[in-house]
């Protein structure tokens, strides 16, 4: 972490690997790295390949296929199930008329409850997949994207 000078001094900024990319030469050829025996990954220096040998080798790594794989057990059944909720609405709201048209509480009907459940279970899904990532990947991509980074900065130009 550095501290920032100016007006604002009590501002804390976190170092991003990713947050200069243009500045490390962005149209440059690029760098590799290995896998060491241990499953981490090691700096170029010790191989020095392309930086698409990096990202592959990144990409074979026991930790990024953990991060895919919880992506997909959350992404994959919470969007099958908003996708259902959706189209429930929508094909109960264009044939089931009197269901819809059906009196809750004073002006309000079972389509207006739908249709602002909708709205509700669309703010739902969004935390619970920003507390998802925050808990369960955030973390080792985080670790992923340091060491992918330094791999390629010490890599043959």
């Amino acid at each position: 972490m550095k501290k920032e000078a100016g007006p604002d001094t009590a501002v804390l900024r976190l170092d991003d690997p990713w947050d200069e990319a243009a500045a490390a030469g962005w149209h440059e050829p690029d760098g590799a790295g290995a896998m060491a025996v241990d499953g981490r990954l090691r700096p170029v220096e010790q191989r020095g390949h392309t930086a698409a040998e990096v990202y592959l080798e990144v990409q074979n790594s026991p930790a990024f296929r953990e991060v895919r794989r919880r992506y997909r057990r959350f992404v994959v059944p919470a969007a099958t199930a908003f996708l259902l909720w959706y189209l429930a609405y929508v094909i109960a709201a264009t044939t089931a008329h009197d269901l819809m048209a059906r009196p809750v509480a004073g002006v309000l009907n079972v389509a207006m409850v739908a249709g602002l459940g909708q709205f509700f279970t669309t703010f739902l899904l969004t935390w619970a997949y920003a507390r998802h990532a925050r808990l369960h990947r955030d973390r080792v991509a985080l670790e992923l994207r340091w060491e992918t980074q330094e791999m390629t900065r010490g890599a043959d130009r």
